[in-house]
């Protein structure tokens, strides 16, 4: 993967702020990402240490902001992320910042936190994120 790609998918994550649904494929550094205002679907997974992770979340970050203005009724958020960087962690945490902000117009919203079976970090990071941000995870190990 070389920077040419790392900068194709910034212009796709960009291009997705105003759009109503958005499916990215993962790289072997980015999430794959599908966001689907209509349906209330919100999904981040694979692994994510891009290059620039500010970069790459802060219009990911931007759309959940819009859509927390007038989401669907019962909003489903998902992250199965495989791995992740430090860089990613904290953005990962702004993500759940604007979940919760759906939340308050969303009061049937759910969060499923999906790890590998034996995955403690990834368990952890998960209840670490719900406990700081006072987000209700589901949590759901797969093998």
């Amino acid at each position: 993967m070389g920077m040419l790609a790392t900068k194709e998918i910034i212009k796709e994550v960009n291009d997705a702020v105003n759009k109503e649904e958005v499916s990215i494929q993962g790289t072997a550094e980015t999430p794959e990402i599908k966001l689907d205002a209509n349906n209330g679907e919100v999904k981040f997974s694979g692994r994510s240490m891009p290059e620039d992770a500010k970069s790459f979340y802060a219009p990911l970050k931007q759309w959940l902001e819009d859509y927390s203005q007038n989401p669907r009724q019962g909003t489903l958020v998902t992250f199965a992320y495989e791995y992740f960087n430090t860089a990613s962690s904290k953005m990962i945490m702004e993500l759940i910042e604007r979940v919760k902000m759906i939340q308050e117009n969303d009061p049937e919203l759910r969060v499923e936190w999906h790890y590998l079976e034996d995955d403690d970090d990834m368990l952890e990071a998960g209840e670490d994120y719900a406990d700081i941000t006072g987000v209700d995870f589901e949590f759901h190990s797969y093998e």
